[in-house]
């Protein structure tokens, strides 16, 4: 995984003073699908791992119903370390950690990037995102240079909180894992 991983990074004071560790992304360096979220938690910081928990169990779900294995997919956030309080990264943040991201963007080559949350899918998509109506929509951004196919999911916590979130969340993992064919690695959905 040379290259993915960022091991030093001082760039964001307050993130810096925060975190226990940088927490990278996790699966394999040439998945077909890259699951990004926004920025580490409470219990990614502990354990180094981006979505688990909680949110990561009901991701870790989804994928088993949709026929992937967490370990199929790439897992990363746009923010590798946690900001205080658990709150959403900041602007300058998410600048600072964009190069991180588009680097691992870059060198995994996905079919597809799926965005679990607001945060992330304005982030790569640059613009306000309507999360609830646009999950399981995807676009093509120019991300890292490249044309990118970019599907929208809502965050496995909103499933949590808000149950009629459930099938939004599970129809757009659905779509995602329909979108590649794991053995040949051909995209399997018609052109969006």
């Amino acid at each position: 995984m040379d290259g993915l991983d960022v091991t030093d990074c001082q760039r964001c004071a307050g993130l810096v003073d925060s975190r226990s560790r940088i927490v990278n992304g996790t699966g394999p360096a040439d998945a077909d699908l890259l699951f990004v979220g926004e920025a580490p938690g409470a219990q990614e910081d502990e354990q180094g791992e981006p979505f688990v928990g909680r949110s990561g169990d009901v991701l870790d779900d989804a994928l088993m119903d949709a026929g992937l294995d967490r370990g199929d997919v790439r897992i990363t956030n746009c923010v590798r370390c946690r900001p205080p309080d658990n709150r959403d990264p900041h602007k300058e943040e998410l600048a600072n950690c964009r190069p991180y991201l588009e680097r691992e963007i870059d060198l995994v080559d996905p079919e597809l990037i799926v965005t679990l949350g607001k945060v992330p899918a304005q982030h790569l998509l640059e613009r306000d995102v309507a999360v609830t109506s646009e999950a399981g929509q995807v676009f093509d951004p120019e991300i890292a240079g490249a044309r990118r196919e970019l599907l929208v999911c809502v965050h496995p916590a909103a499933t949590l909180y808000d149950r009629s979130q459930e099938d939004t969340f599970t129809d757009a993992i659905a779509t995602a894992a329909d979108y590649t064919d794991e053995e040949s690695g051909q995209r399997r959905l018609g052109d969006y």
